[in-house]
């Protein structure tokens, strides 16, 4: 078996920003020495693997990639338990899960970003945590941190541009505007990202998953831009009327009207276009499309644990129950009707009989 010490002791070093000068020092060992190891030239002495071990804060085990499998699993595990969690709202549970495999695997990046995630999530306004603010606050500095070393540390990219994209917006809800602005303006632009690009490269057997999938998410993109159009209070209300109804329309071009209506998304979107409806006093369709609501957040309630659907465009999808994540452990009937059906567009028709009746449906 293959030993990667060297590889082991130039990460972490590199981690803890340390010169193989100093770290030479601190062993006693000439720095040609360190240069040999992190080179695979040869491996330090027996002798020397627990005090390396020790330096690093990692067993001797981990420190030889003796336990790599066994860490992959651990790994995969952890994140599993945290994506179950995530889906139920359980943010506290969340964030005891990522800590437990943290304090496991020190030097995980996939299980820091959970962290981090974990942490900010704990700070959502939206989701019924009593005690937002006060998270806001507490967790500041850590997601900060935890951000910032995986921006300058992790290997792969993927988590990397995630933990910074968070990074950014935690500067923003924390008044740093500035800051996150910056984090953001290093991202390469949309026509330079990898599904722009790379479509050269592919053979033909890879070429139709692709474009399937990049379909998908280009379709989810600009249905959030559409959604921003409509619910950033950037434009009028005819405007906002029209761009949520182009999401309707988006749907059925791009998923053939396939979709199952079960998603938290259906539900907010049409409660979204019956508040525009109540503030044109067009109250026929606005019950229409709350009666829609109200069925399709029972439908999510019921959410299957996998379901499929099919689409010319984008092939089968597969939705998992535990791919939704939310910071809000009510069933999604309780936050229609606690929460969202108190919008005072609803005001004028609120005493109703029809209105009551749809409060009461949710109950």
């Amino acid at each position: 078996m293959k030993l990667n010490i060297g590889d082991t002791i130039k990460r972490l070093r590199k981690e803890r920003e340390i010169t193989q000068e100093e770290f030479a020092e601190v062993l006693g060992v000439s720095c040609q020495s360190v240069s040999r190891w992190e080179n695979d030239s040869c491996y330090p002495d027996i002798e020397l693997i627990p005090t390396i071990a020790e330096f690093f804060g990692i067993s001797t085990d981990r420190l030889m990639g003796i336990d790599e499998t066994k860490e992959k699993e651990a790994v995969s595990k952890y994140l599993d338990d945290f994506q179950i969690a995530i889906s139920k709202g359980n943010i506290d549970e969340c964030i005891t899960i990522a800590r437990k495999g943290v304090a496991e695997f020190p030097y995980n990046y996939a299980l820091l970003d959970k962290l981090m995630y974990a942490l900010f999530v704990s700070g959502d306004d939206d989701g019924n945590i009593p005690e937002w603010k006060e998270n806001m606050e507490k967790y500041d500095d850590e997601i900060t941190a935890l951000g910032e070393r995986i921006m300058k540390y992790c290997p792969e990219q993927n988590i990397r541009l995630e933990a910074a994209s968070r990074l950014a917006f935690h500067h923003i809800l924390q008044g740093r505007k500035e800051l996150g602005k910056r984090i953001y303006e290093t991202f390469p632009p949309m026509e330079l990202c990898k599904e722009n690009q790379i479509w050269w490269a592919l053979e033909k057997e890879e070429k139709l998953p692709f474009l399937q999938k990049a379909i998908m998410e280009a379709y989810e993109s600009l249905r959030s831009f559409i959604w921003l159009l409509a619910d950033a209070d950037i434009v009028d209300v005819e405007t906002e009327f029209i761009a949520i109804n182009k999401i309707f329309e988006l749907e059925k071009l791009i998923l053939d009207g396939n979709r199952p209506k079960n998603n938290w998304g259906a539900v907010w979107l049409d409660f979204d276009i019956a508040k525009r409806y109540a503030l044109m006093s067009d109250y026929d369709n606005m019950y229409k499309h709350l009666h829609l609501a109200v069925d399709e957040a029972k439908a999510f309630d019921e959410f299957p644990d996998e379901q499929k659907y099919k689409a010319v465009l984008v092939g089968e999808i597969t939705e998992k129950r535990t791919d939704f994540e939310t910071s809000d452990t009510r069933p999604l009937t309780e936050i229609l009707r606690d929460k969202w059906l108190i919008h005072d567009e609803f005001d004028n028709i609120r005493d109703t009989k029809e209105f009551r009746e749809i409060i009461d449906s949710l109950s």
